[in-house]
């Protein structure tokens, strides 16, 4: 029973980070947009533990693969997991691991806040070198157009999905709908 919920709420938040894809803002400078990904990535983390975070995040990263539109202007296709913005989408799948992992030790915003920050810095470490590695640009310009312009609003994520997590864990645990200790 426990794995069903849990396969239905990996399943709910891959769902939630296709929808939060379509919150699209193109950069002209940049083949990686703005988008509303990173807040369900940071949800799904801090809510879902390590091991079902990732499996949601692997899942919707299949799904776009093969093809359903999932992905940010709601493409969806290998081209775009293997395209210029394919790193930051396997990223999804460590940083929200770890993630759950570092949200395994408490329910405090500190806490929440650094493993987002951690998760964070994941996303943007595989961006980048996925981003170079494809554009065949060399890493500082990767860097310029793949991380810095997504800093400031991806901190704003980062501090109101800190906040929101905590509220919504604490309510399933108090409900009994996801356990005390996550995995």
């Amino acid at each position: 029973m426990e794995s069903t919920r849990n396969l239905i709420l990996s399943g709910l938040f891959a769902a939630i980070v296709a929808l939060l894809a379509q919150l699209s803002i193109p950069l002209p400078f940049s083949p990686v947009p703005l988008t509303g990904q990173t807040f369900g990535v940071f949800l799904a983390g801090s809510i879902l533990g390590a091991r079902w975070s990732a499996l949601s995040f692997f899942v919707y990263i299949l799904l776009g693969a093969v093809g359903l539109p999932v992905f940010h202007n709601f493409q969806g296709g290998l081209h775009i997991v293997l395209g210029p913005t394919g790193g930051y989408l396997w990223g999804f799948i460590l940083g929200g691991y770890l993630l759950g992992k570092i949200g395994q030790r408490g329910d405090s915003y500190i806490n929440m806040a650094a493993g987002m920050l951690i998760c964070l810095m994941v996303i943007y470490t595989t961006g980048v070198m996925w981003l170079s590695f494809v554009s065949g640009l060399p890493i500082s310009q990767a860097l310029l157009i793949g991380v810095l312009p997504f800093i400031p609003l991806d901190l704003i994520k980062l501090a109101a999905a800190a906040a929101l997590g905590l509220q919504v864990r604490r309510r399933l645990r108090g409900a009994g709908l996801i356990p005390s200790d996550k995995n």
